[in-house]
């Protein structure tokens, strides 16, 4: 090996902090020194330029005397399981973390075989590693807090008695082991739930009990119960609230606006069970509209502190299933006082808008009142009465009640144009599940004008409840949408460079923008693929005390107002305002400042929890709906990337599964990151999101709620696409198909 010069130029300041910052983790002097050749008769220098970068702050000293950027993590600590992201990875952050800004994001790697799977809660020490700024990965070293006590699973029993029980969690590696005794007479391919016992050999399976029996795993009925247990999703009140909200009578008129004469009406999908918003429009002598937005008011039923509140915070939001709701509150109060049913007195927050006839808002009033529906409507009983099809029930409704709401709402969606809304063209899926519990479809859930007119008359409702929060000098809690990072920014730029469109730089950046690259893209067959790359490099939203406004929307102020039976943070918005404008009781507390940050991550976490269950179910129903399909053939679209294979979505029912790489054809596949695709390195065959492909179904895991394709070969796979010239990318995050020889042995 030839031995560095022995007059090697020191590195500059810019050079060393640079250095020092793209390391994975902490670093010492003598790494520092090795890895700019500097010798022992520049050490001294070496020692005062690092001393100096620590003084300004640059850098950081840890354990050791090791260095690193500010805020960086130690290569091993404590973190706790937080959160599941929308790809089902878990994340954790650090136990301790006093710095002012966010802790950085960490990924949890999975487990080694046979270790029982982390969860939500769980505290491990962990060694970390350093992806990327802001971003790292932690493997558990040890778990502190001791693992999850229950696991839910299929029971399997054999020909000779002994039973096994297969997890439902796909995280999960390992099956466990059931003694007959301690079966619970459960039945074989029933689903239960099971108590992990001390004990089991070294390397043999782990020992369990069965101590609940939940129904047979081939039962719609038993999917959404799969998803409450894997999420920990809470689903018995305590007696102590359920008692309180079968207590709950009738409020009083006194000290309410009286609005009983109003018509208002609520229009819901067709299998809602509670209505908590009614609407009501009519046109103004000046040309504008006037808006009634009148939303149940929980706030009187549940009070600070008291059982109904602790059960609503604990739970954060209701979570919807297929074939059922958890609520945030017993029904007593979602379907019964707090449900805005027709002909029926109901207590109300409401706030009238007045907005000109270009949608700009003039002002607002908000009261506390009294209200009384006069019709339940649902989204397509409306859009085909306005489109000249109406019902028995919508047709005398028509001129009185739903054109002046229509009207109103072209004013107010004249405004959200100008405002520049992001606006995605991504389709949502439903499963239609019959009265036998059976799943009788899965199909594309319809997007109707009457479905904008509700989501435009709530939103004007929450910025007019942020804006009197604000007035009144109360605290808020908002509903805020962060711009994207400038990691995901560049990221996006870097693709859509790929299918010739940009995204500006040196601006600031608005949602606008994203929508003229929607706009462009719309005609051409990457359409759905710049929606769903567009979609990814959106921050999450999120609830919280501090305002950044609401970049999705355009909005500098957003609060959630219009949904407090399933919302939390709606049931603190109408304290608020109930405290800030003197409307009564059952007001925001003394105290209630000082835990708003709390709050906001509380329910922030709750509300992620209920989306990946919600998420969870929706693939478990079409898993067991298509498993009677195995073999067949279906047409779909890739919608993730991966170093392991392809995602893809199918086009009749929105079901995704998973191509391996080792299912593609042979070859040695190159994962690019920036393009999003796999590119054969010996052939050029590239799999890009967003291709269109044809896939026949291999397997259909109920247990799990997976699918597998397999691509189909010919005039169906995409055709081979060398890569542009200097467009390869580099290899690290290389798979394959099947391994091509090695040159030589290593």
């Amino acid at each position: 090996m030839t031995k560095p010069p022995k007059h090697v130029p020191l590195p500059t300041r810019e050079q060393l902090l640079e250095f020092i910052r793209d390391q994975p983790g902490r670093i010492g002097k003598r790494e520092i020194a090795r890895a700019f050749h500097i010798g022992a008769e520049n050490r001294n220098i070496l020692r005062e330029m690092i001393k100096d970068l620590e003084k300004s702050g640059s850098i950081e000293r840890g354990h050791g005397r090791r260095f690193a950027r500010p805020g960086a993590l130690p290569e091993t600590m404590v973190v706790e399981i937080s959160a599941v992201d929308a790809d089902g990875e878990l994340l954790a952050r650090p136990l301790t973390w006093t710095e002012e800004a966010r802790p950085p994001k960490i990924y949890m790697a999975p487990g080694r075989r046979g270790e029982a799977p982390l969860g939500i809660g769980d505290r491990v020490l962990a060694r970390l590693r350093r992806m990327r700024e802001g971003i790292y990965e932690a493997r558990a070293e040890r778990r502190i807090t001791a693992g999850p006590a229950k696991v839910l699973g299929v029971y399997e029993r054999a020909a000779d008695g002994s039973g096994r029980l297969r997890p439902t969690d796909r995280r999960q590696k390992s099956d466990y082991t059931v003694l007959h005794a301690d079966s619970h007479a459960a039945l074989h391919g029933e689903l239960v739930l099971a108590e992990i016992l001390p004990g089991g050999r070294p390397y043999g399976l782990r020992p369990a009990r069965v101590v609940e029996r939940l129904g047979a795993m081939d039962d719609p009925r038993t999917v959404s119960l799969v998803a409450i247990q894997t999420h920990d999703i809470p689903w018995e009140f305590p007696e102590e609230a359920v008692a309180q909200a079968d207590a709950a009578q009738a409020a009083p008129l006194e000290g309410r606006s009286d609005l009983r004469r109003i018509p208002l009406v609520t229009i819901d999908g067709e299998d809602a069970r509670d209505f908590d918003d009614a609407v009501w429009a009519e046109a103004a002598d000046d040309g504008g509209w006037h808006i009634l937005v009148a939303i149940a008011d929980v706030a009187w039923y549940v009070r600070p502190g008291d059982a109904l509140d602790r059960e609503a915070f604990k739970r954060g939001n209701s979570v919807y299933f297929p074939d059922r709701v958890v609520p945030m509150l017993p029904e007593g109060l979602s379907n019964g006082w707090c449900s805005l049913k027709p002909d029926e007195d109901r207590p109300c927050m409401a706030v009238h808008i007045w907005v000109d006839a270009s949608g700009h808002k003039l002002k607002h009033q908000f009261v506390r009142g009294l209200m009384r529906s006069a019709a339940r409507l649902t989204y397509e009983q409306v859009q085909r009465a306005v489109d000249g099809n109406p019902d028995d029930a919508a047709g005398p409704l028509v001129e009185p009640i739903l054109k002046p709401l229509y009207g109103a709402w072209r004013a107010l969606f004249a405004a959200r144009e100008r405002r520049g809304v992001l606006d995605l063209d991504l389709p949502e899926r439903k499963v239609v599940v019959g009265a036998d519990g059976r799943i009788e479809t899965v199909i594309p859930r319809p997007r109707h004008d009457s479905h904008r007119l509700i989501e435009d008359f709530m939103i004007a409702a929450n910025v007019a409840a942020a804006e009197q929060i604000e007035a009144t000098h109360r605290p808020c809690m908002y509903r805020v949408h962060d711009v994207p990072s400038r990691e995901k920014l560049e990221g996006l730029r870097d693709f859509l460079t790929t299918v010739g469109l940009s995204l500006p730089k040196g601006q600031v950046m608005r949602a606008a923008a994203f929508n003229q690259i929607l706009a462009a893209a719309k005609a051409t067959p990457e359409a759905h693929l710049i929606n769903e790359v567009v979609l990814r490099s959106q921050a999450q939203a999120v609830y919280s005390p501090e305002n950044i406004g609401h970049f999705g929307l355009a909005l500098a102020r957003y609060a959630h107002f219009t949904s407090p039976i399933r919302r939390y943070a709606d049931l603190l918005v109408h304290r608020a305002l109930i405290e800030g404008l003197g409307l009564g009781e059952g007001g925001l507390p003394p105290d209630a400042v000082e835990r708003f940050a709390e709050i906001g991550e509380h329910i922030s976490l709750t509300e992620r929890r209920a989306a990946a269950a919600e998420r969870d179910a929706l693939n478990r129903f079409t898993t067991l709906f298509l498993a009677e399909r195995v073999g067949a053939h279906f047409g779909g679209r890739v919608n993730g990337v991966t170093r392991f294979g392809l995602f893809v979505t199918l086009d009749e029912t929105g079901a995704d599964g998973l191509i391996p790489v080792s299912s593609l054809p042979e070859d040695y596949y190159i994962h690019d990151e920036i393009r999003h695709c796999l590119v054969g390195k010996r052939s050029g065959l590239t799999f890009s999101l967003g291709d269109i492909v044809q896939v026949r179904l291999a397997e259909a895991n109920v247990l799990t709620g997976s699918l597998l394709f397999q691509l189909l070969n010919g005039a169906d796979a995409p055709r081979s696409q060398p890569p542009r010239r200097g467009a390869m990318p580099k290899e690290r995050g290389t798979t394959r198909g099947k391994r091509p020889p090695s040159r030589r042995k290593r």
